[in-house]
């Protein structure tokens, strides 16, 4: 085993790969329960899609583990998943049926690209600056997933009156001296002490001492749900091309459809790869992450299986950094986060025995570690800063890594041009900006 993930070579081992599987699981969990209310408003089988987000995952994890020995771990992604109910389905009109499908063909296109030679020729065209915002972004982007899952900071919405919205308020604190929120602070605490002292597993050890300070205060709780596996029949295999055509839009609201899928999952993949890995040392001389090729080829075939399983779109997660900052460095990890979202297929009421409140502090943390690469950005080159800029505050912003990279290619483009300095942008560059700029105009206009 040793040999096979060259556990020691990068300088890990046994336990640490076994701990940052564990820990990166837990951050991740709640999807196991989040991804069937999301699709489950759409039509599908709650029961049904959360088995399917379970075996997707995990055959992302073993793919990730396999092909590429990166601690990167898979599951439905958040957003894709809102996209494929909202937008997909009640705002194009698409069955859930035909949305599983168009998945399925983004994921044929996405795995098309990562076995071309455009796979490294993306990585490796990103300036050095942007992957530095890249990685910063995310670092904020992750925080502000804990805060919110945390309950410390609170997304509030639109204020109407009379049918006309008079304000709208993103975000406000939540109460932090009681329920959730008081418990993540009190974990953020533990797992701040802890690293200042420089304990092995500092974020393990906060992530299991909250959720036992959890169980005092009625948030730590099990509620077994025993699950057949017959009925997973309501989902896999049901994707269907019939018809599709016929959705108001027609051919251009399909290709429309499948192409911001696409570019969804290959820059969220490709952001939370390039960053997560920049921050942890893992990236060669040349920037780039080894496997990281191998990577993308997993996150396509993953989204391919599932949507024959029956859910949206399986993509790397960012969470994976919590495991990588407990040290994890191989495939290992992978390997184990995809074995307990197996077992969860049996045992997810235990999986939702750790309180989200508990994995939040460890996010939040994983922010202090990514955000230092905003130090390494030319801030002093306006040329760069601005791009840099709106990189790493439109990805929480946004809530969306792949409109944080989208802005800051095409602001990087832009000013590049308008300077006359247009060589000094990769052409790869160019292309993935228009690309972007067509996404925007196509998804919001």
């Amino acid at each position: 085993m040793d040999k096979f993930f060259k556990i020691s070579e990068r300088g890990s081992s046994l336990r640490t790969e076994i701990v940052g599987g564990i820990v990166t699981f837990f951050s991740m969990a709640y999807i196991i329960f989040v991804n069937p209310n999301y699709l489950s408003a759409a039509g599908m089988n709650w029961h049904a899609v959360m088995l399917a987000t379970c075996i997707s995952a995990a055959i992302g994890c073993f793919l990730t583990a396999m092909l590429a020995n990166v601690p990167f771990a898979q599951a439905p992604g958040m957003g894709l998943n809102a996209f494929f109910t909202y937008t997909l389905c009640f705002g194009m009109g698409y069955t859930w049926q035909q949305g599983l499908a168009i998945v399925f063909v983004s994921g044929l296109l996405f795995l098309a690209v990562t076995v071309s030679p455009l796979r490294s020729q993306i990585i490796a065209s990103i300036p050095a600056d942007l992957k530095a915002a890249i990685s910063a972004g995310i670092g904020l982007f992750i925080t502000f997933i804990g805060l919110l899952n945390a309950d410390i900071v609170k997304l509030i919405g639109d204020t109407v009156v009379d049918g006309v919205v008079v304000a709208t308020d993103y975000s406000d604190m939540g109460n932090i001296l009681h329920g959730p929120a008081l418990l993540a602070l009190i974990g953020l605490l533990i797992i701040s002490i802890l690293l200042a002292y420089k304990v092995k597993g500092a974020i393990f050890i906060g992530i299991i001492a909250t959720t036992l300070i959890g169980v005092p205060m009625g948030l730590t709780v099990y509620n077994p749900d025993p699950i057949s596996f017959t009925v997973l029949g309501e989902t896999f295999g049901k994707l269907s091309f019939s018809g599709i055509f016929a959705v108001d839009g027609g051919v251009l609201a399909f290709v429309t459809a499948v192409i911001t899928f696409f570019i969804c999952d290959c820059f969220d993949t490709v952001g939370t790869l390039i960053g997560t890995a920049r921050s942890a040392g893992m990236l060669d001389k040349r920037g780039n992450l080894p496997g990281g090729d191998r990577a993308l080829i997993a996150d396509a075939v993953a989204t391919c299986t599932g949507a024959i399983f029956g859910t949206s779109t399986v993509t790397t997660f960012v969470e994976s950094s919590t495991g990588i900052a407990e040290g994890a460095r191989t495939g290992l990890s992978s390997l184990v986060v995809g074995v307990l979202f197996l077992l969860s297929c049996f045992f997810a009421p235990i999986a939702g025995i750790v309180p989200s409140a508990a994995t939040a502090p460890a996010l939040i943390i994983v922010g202090v570690f990514m955000l230092k690469s905003a130090a390494e950005i030319a801030w002093d080159d306006i040329e760069i800063a601005i791009p840099c800029f709106l990189t790493i505050v439109t990805m929480p912003f946004a809530y969306s890594i792949g409109d944080g990279i989208g802005f800051g290619f095409i602001s990087y483009s832009l000013i590049k041009l308008a300077r006359g300095k247009a060589k000094e942008v990769p052409v790869l560059i160019y292309v993935l900006s228009i690309a972007f700029a067509a996404m925007f105009a196509l998804t919001y206009l």
